[in-house]
């Protein structure tokens, strides 16, 4: 859909000329490696895509905040001086969420009309909701009367509002990617510190065709928390038996051996050997990444979705299908389940030249072990949030 569509379906809605209107949007994204360590204090390496979460907006000069969606009827409507009262919304909370964060923080909360339309997936571990809160902060800030964005406060205060209004404790890195994504490029993160940088994304021959595997992304705020709890927990066994760490993922592996003996849950053991193990994968996949080496890539990819799997178990039956097939495929470097788990998006590295017949083959082995039928997407490395200026 256009953005001169989206602005009559806005006028339609609320009114008026498209005189004030202003559009901003924020990618979704997929994490290339290091899964469930960014509240861990790991790496990551995650990539912004093209596909978009986008805000149509107008202040509307009223004391609230009007909400509207191209695919779903519920419309809201919040008072801007009682926005702890809509956490219990279904759908409005994360945007009202980034709203009273903002608030918070001592920005200026002007009354607005906003609108939003999807290009991102949404139930399908591509971040549709960082992406709607990242959108949203631009929009708001802007609105607001700011006119130098600091996109890495954005990402934080995002993530504020889903850890602490909507009650997900998920870690950085999603906001952080949607907010400061770059064009054509990765992004290594240090979770610890937020410190980053940007490495090109050339895959030669390959590309990377993204499966969904359209089972109902079960990331659920209880098993997510689950989780991180149960990497705290055997963070407190370490600390407990002379460590004095504070993430997991600043051990190594041959450290955390050496306390394997003081977890009488083994299950608590291999969550953290997932985490320790994945920051060394991550580190060494953009060691060969940069020097243009993708079968190693891909084979660092395989590694990581067998770890995710088998010792912190964030797959399930859908994903687990996914890898099994795209693994058994020719042109295949590597592949791996991407972003929370638990449904969601498969990652696979394939030669440019046998992606058609990977999904088509996907497609029916896939079909055939689950009885669902797969989605896929291609997608280059996309910008972050901005406002677009060109849509008139």
């Amino acid at each position: 859909m256009s953005y001169q569509e989206l602005v009559k379906q806005y006028i339609s809605i609320y009114g008026g000329t498209d005189t004030d209107i202003r559009i901003f949007e924020a990618p979704g994204r997929i994490n290339l490696i290091g899964e469930h360590i960014d509240y861990n204090g790991g790496h990551v390496f995650p990539v912004g895509l093209e596909y978009t979460n986008i805000v149509v907006a107008r202040p509307n000069g009223k004391n609230e905040i009007n909400l509207a969606a191209s695919d779903l009827p519920d419309r809201v409507c919040a008072k801007i001086d009682q926005l702890t009262d809509y956490k219990h919304l279904h759908w409005g909370s994360y945007q009202l969420g980034v709203a009273y964060e903002l608030q918070q923080a001592g920005f200026a909360i002007v009354g607005c009309d906003l609108y939003y339309h999807g290009t991102v997936p949404f139930g399908a571990g591509l971040s549709s909701s960082a992406s709607i809160e990242v959108a949203t902060a631009t929009a708001l800030l802007s609105l607001g009367g700011e006119e130098k964005l600091d996109f890495k406060q954005i990402a934080v205060l995002c993530q504020r509002a889903e850890n602490q209004y909507v009650g997900m404790n998920c870690g950085i890195m999603d906001q952080f990617i949607s907010a400061l994504a770059k064009k054509d490029h990765a992004m290594i993160l240090d979770c610890a510190t937020l410190d980053y940088q940007y490495v090109p994304l050339d895959l030669g021959r390959y590309t990377i065709v993204i499966t969904n595997t359209n089972a109902p992304h079960k990331l659920t705020e209880t098993q997510y928390n689950q989780r991180r709890s149960e990497c705290e927990q055997a963070l407190a066994i370490i600390n407990q038996n002379g460590g004095s760490y504070k993430y997991l993922c600043e051990m190594d592996e041959a450290a955390l051996k050496t306390y394997q003996d003081q977890f009488s849950d083994e299950m608590l053991y291999r969550r953290a050997r997932h985490c320790v193990t994945e920051e060394a994968r991550t580190k060494k996949a953009v060691e060969v990444l940069r020097s243009g080496d993708i079968e190693a890539f891909g084979q660092l990819l395989k590694e990581a979705n067998v770890s995710i799997r088998d010792d912190y178990e964030a797959t399930g039956p859908e994903l687990d299908a996914a890898y099994d097939v795209a693994v058994s495929l020719p042109g295949v470097a590597g592949s791996r389940m991407t972003g929370g788990g638990f449904g969601g998006c498969n990652i696979s590295i394939v030669e440019k030249d046998m992606a058609g017949a990977f999904e088509a083959q996907m497609a029916v082995q896939y079909e055939r072990r689950t009885g669902i039928k797969p989605s896929f997407y291609r997608s280059a490395a996309g910008e972050g949030a901005r406002e677009v200026k060109d849509w008139r």
